[in-house]
């Protein structure tokens, strides 16, 4: 038998669909107002997950100009049909529901193929006589009609097919043919503590959909504190050996209170088929780990990982927030650093301010980074930022106070802002690190671990290195260097932050409850208010899984 550890993708990483192409898998993820769009992953196994791209990398695809936070991208799916992958999503905020197509998920997508702009959630389901279904969230419960893929136009009026099966707050549909009946699966209760998956059956496409008896089939929401909660929005997968699979997003809990810094994840369930109906195996609920003789080993990837910048593009792993301004960040204008331009943007701005960022995807963590800047104005700021939205996050940056070159920690919960400064630090790069324990972040800094500026500190490093497999179908084993993060001796501590300040629940927008995101390591540069008079160069950035 073999244990899996829950969630299978970890961090920010919502509503997850997937769909088979022979023996590879492929999924994809929400990423709201993060640029490139929708992350894409591949597996051979539905358990070991690689990304290899995302669906939307160009601003003709994904124009996200000032959204709010937690707009964007809702809730994409993605299907295999014919030699072909459709992912279809919603820009809210923008100008509705749209899908691209590809021939390979790793990219090109093409530009959109808009649909109307009524709602989200988004589905498409191609059946066997040709049709092609549209299934989304309507006004009062889940709306269909047949639509021409080519074109986007839909043959039918939008119909309601469903309107609850036990509440009326209905979304995420998806619509499968399963052993000659349709099922139309969706997500009730809202995306918090009230998250539950219902599903029902008919002969038709069309309805009327017969409840399943024990709905909702999967939830926690009957749970007291459990350390998984807000399970929902959910995908059915039959694998190439005929087993099903389920999966979910769900939000993991260190405490009793309702605090979440990570977003909400992806999840994994086997699942079984009784009297026609679909059910979990820890009924109703996901838990934390499960055996099964069905499926490999769990890989848990490496401990240590780190960018140099030695590339001419960045690691898929990174993120922009909202379209980057492309003057704000080079790779070329200094070799073998990461350049941020400081803009009259800062983080506070519905904007895209000069940020590159990547998930928290462990409670216990700790990233790092190495920075040269020389602030020529208090208002100028440069550093690494623990980030869940604009108005909730806390920086550690080199900036100028008093006339001096120190540190600076900031903490902005809110409207609340609180500083911590240094004494004056000398010329030269520093590293900067924040080491988190679920429930705190501890923020230090030190000079550079080479005494001559000029020297780049990744040189004194020693490259270790793990097996990956490539991300082209049926890919080939390959090598990946691994850099340890560095651990230089006496950093000097400037101050905490706690967690929960900046957990999900809090960090919404002032219209919302929630904030859809999930917590982000990310290296920055802003001037406030007015550009920055000169470049803050990033030599290295490593992230540690506790």
């Amino acid at each position: 038998m073999t244990t899996i550890h829950n969630p299978v993708i970890p961090g920010f990483h919502p509503d997850p669909s997937l769909c088979r192409a022979g023996g590879d898998y492929f999924l994809v993820t929400s990423s709201f107002e993060y640029f490139p769009g929708v992350p894409v992953f591949h597996s051979f196994d539905l358990v070991n997950w690689q990304q290899i791209g995302y669906c939307l990398t160009r601003k003709s695809q994904l124009n996200l100009d000032r959204l709010p936070p937690s707009c964007g991208i809702f809730a994409p799916t993605i299907r295999y049909h014919q030699g072909l992958f459709y992912m279809i999503t919603t820009l809210v905020g923008g100008a509705g529901n749209f899908y691209v197509i590809a021939r390979h998920p790793g990219g090109p997508w093409s530009d959109p193929i808009w649909v109307e702009p009524g709602m989200f959630d988004p589905s498409l389901f191609f059946d066997e006589d040709g049709k092609v279904y549209y299934t989304r969230r309507g006004e009062r419960g889940i709306v269909q009609a047949e639509i021409d893929i080519p074109t986007g136009k839909l043959f039918t009026p939008l119909r309601m097919i469903v309107e609850k099966y036990i509440c009326p707050d209905i979304e995420g549909p998806h619509l499968y043919k399963i052993h000659g009946c349709y099922y139309l699966m969706a997500a009730e209760g809202g995306t918090r503590f009230g998250h539950c998956e219902v599903i029902g059956r008919s002969s038709s496409p069309w309805g009327p959909f017969e409840p399943c008896p024990h709905n909702p089939f999967l939830t926690q929401r009957d749970q007291s504190h459990p350390p998984i909660r807000d399970t929902g929005h959910a995908e059915l997968i039959e694998d190439a050996a005929g087993n099903w699979w389920l999966f979910c997003l769900g939000t993991r809990h260190l405490r009793y209170d309702s605090a979440t810094i990570l977003g909400r994840e992806t999840f994994l369930s086997p699942l079984t088929w009784q009297d026609g109906w679909p059910v979990i195996a820890s009924i109703p609920r996901i838990v934390g780990s499960f055996e099964t003789d069905l499926l490999p080993p769990q890989n848990p990837g490496p401990a240590l990982w780190q960018d140099d910048f030695d590339r001419r593009t960045l690691d898929l792993q990174w993120n922009f927030l909202r379209n980057p301004y492309e003057a704000d960040w080079s790779l070329d204008e200094r070799p073998g650093c990461l350049r941020l331009k400081g803009s009259a943007v800062s983080l506070q701005d519905w904007d895209s301010p000069a940020f590159v960022g990547r998930r928290q995807e462990h409670f216990q963590a700790e990233a790092a980074c190495q920075v040269a800047f020389d602030p020529l104005a208090e208002n100028e700021e440069a550093g690494l930022t623990v980030f869940m939205s604009n108005w909730f996050h806390y920086d550690l940056a080199i900036s100028l106070r008093q006339g001096e070159r120190r540190v600076v920690l900031k903490k902005q919960v809110g409207d609340v802002v609180q500083e911590i400064v240094s004494p004056p630090v000398g010329a030269g790069p520093l590293v900067l690190r924040v080491e988190a324990d679920g429930l705190t972040y501890n923020f230090t800094y030190q000079e550079s671990l080479t005494p001559d500026a000029g020297i780049r500190g990744k040189a004194a490093f020693t490259p270790e290195s793990s097996e990956v497999r490539s991300p082209s179908f049926g890919g080939r084993g390959g090598k990946t260097p691994l850099i340890p993060i560095p651990s230089p001796p006496n950093p000097y501590p400037l101050g905490t932050g706690l967690a929960r300040l900046l957990n999900s629940e809090l960090a919404g927008p002032s219209d919302q409850a929630t904030t859809f995101t999930g917590m982000y390591f990310g290296m920055y540069a802003t001037g406030n208010g007015r550009p920055c008079q000169g470049p803050a160069d990033f030599d290295w950035f490593g992230y540690r899984r506790g």
